[in-house]
């Protein structure tokens, strides 16, 4: 079985790009994340496809963000589709709506934080609160917990701080902005090793160019999952 801890970002521009490196990752990888970015190039179908003729689990990240009417229908349509993970922005009434939308499926709903992109200047630029950024996910991260979310999206830079509150108790903790050890940092600003994720407190960490534009993607991938701590 391969170890679900690793997610493989699919952030390529369609299903067939996405469907070769599943197919050159084999059985070494378990677990994909499909964004936003493929939803017009076949990414709902690439999903199904997936999780229905080849097993794997699949992490539909979303981000949604709505009125609670609109998310929980949205959800209640994503959630016929049999896929596992789904994000939402963790605010409050988005998380409850989604949770609505998912009940009854085995789809899990987790929370955004705050996105690994962005930095404190980012935040003052679109009016959130002042305080630094650990402080401002560690509150979202609680609130989206409280409202019932399965589970938080955070930078590895979070992970043992969310995994030390008592609401993250028992809820999945999943990183992404994670880079192997010399690879470059791209769009991410907040980040941490595979294996620094793990130990913090992450159950799953979220890895895509690194993987996919590497000369062997499957070597790759392995030599991250060699990295992750045993047991």
């Amino acid at each position: 079985m391969p170890d679900d801890r690793l997610i493989v970002a699919l952030d390529v521009p369609n299903a067939l790009n996405g469907l070769e490196i599943a197919q050159q990752l084999g059985d070494s990888v378990g677990f994909y994340k499909i964004g936003l970015g493929m939803l017009t190039g076949g990414g709902l179908a690439l999903a199904n496809e997936l999780k229905q003729d080849h097993g794997k689990r699949i992490f539909l990240d979303m981000k949604l963000f709505d009125i609670g009417a609109t998310v929980e229908a949205a959800v209640r349509g994503l959630a016929q589709f049999d896929l596992d993970f789904l994000t939402v922005h963790g605010d409050p009434h988005v998380v409850r709506a989604a949770k609505e939308g998912a009940s009854g499926s085995g789809l899990r709903i987790l929370g955004v934080t705050i996105l690994t992109s962005l930095d404190r200047g980012d935040l003052d630029d679109s009016m959130i609160k002042a305080g630094s950024i650990p402080d401002v996910v560690q509150e979202r991260a609680g609130r989206a917990l409280d409202a019932g979310a399965d589970g938080v999206i955070a930078s590895p830079r979070e992970a043992a701080m969310i995994r030390a509150m008592p609401e993250a108790k028992g809820r999945l903790i999943v990183t992404p902005g994670v880079r192997p050890a010399g690879a470059d940092l791209g769009d991410q600003k907040r980040v941490a090793t595979p294996a620094a994720a793990i130990s913090d407190g992450a159950d799953h960490i979220v890895v895509g160019r690194p993987i996919w534009k590497a000369d062997d993607p499957r070597a790759a991938a392995q030599a991250i999952l060699d990295s992750l701590p045993k047991g």
